[in-house]
C-alpha cells in the first residue's frame, strides 16, 4: 500500500499556509513534489519537510538556512545534519536570549515612562 499523497490545497489547509508560501517553498528547493500532470502530490517526506521548515521558521532561522540544512541530509546524512543544527540552535538560543534582555529592558523603560506620565496626570499638572 503507497503513502497517502496530499493535494496542492490539501498541503495549503494542513499547514495553514497560502498557496503563495507553498510555491515559494516549491521555487527555494525546500519542497519538490511529485507532479501528475499540472497536479502536485505531496507525500511523507515533503509532509515532513514541510513540519521542519515551519518549526526552524518559529524558531527565527532562515529560509536559506533551513534549505542548506536540509540539503546536508541528502548529501552527507544523519549525523552531520544533526552537528549542523546543534550548531545552528546554540547560536540562535545565543540571539533569542540577546533579544530577550533586550525586550524586557524596552519593557521596563516603556513601563517606567508609563508610570511617569500617570503620575503627571494624577498631580493634576496640565502643563499650561
Amino acid at each position: 500500500m503507497s503513502d497517502p499523497k496530499l493535494t496542492f490545497k490539501e498541503m495549503c489547509a494542513r499547514f495553514d499556509v497560502t498557496p503563495r508560501t507553498l510555491r515559494y517553498y516549491e521555487y527555494i528547493e525546500l519542497l519538490r513534489p511529485e507532479k501528475d500532470g499540472r497536479n502536485r502530490l505531496y507525500g511523507p517526506r515533503e509532509v515532513a519537510r514541510m513540519i521542519l521548515i515551519l518549526r526552524g521558521r518559529r524558531f527565527g532561522f532562515s529560509l536559506e538556512g533551513i534549505r542548506q540544512w536540509l540539503m546536508i541530509y541528502e548529501t552527507k546524512g544523519t549525523r552531520p545534519q544533526m552537528e549542523s543544527w546543534i550548531e545552528g540552535a546554540d547560536r540562535q538560543l545565543r540571539e533569542l536570549t540577546r533579544q530577550r534582555e533586550e525586550l524586557g529592558q524596552t519593557i521596563e523603560e516603556l513601563r517606567a515612562l508609563r508610570d511617569e506620565a500617570v503620575r503627571f496626570l494624577d498631580d493634576g499638572d496640565t502643563g499650561h
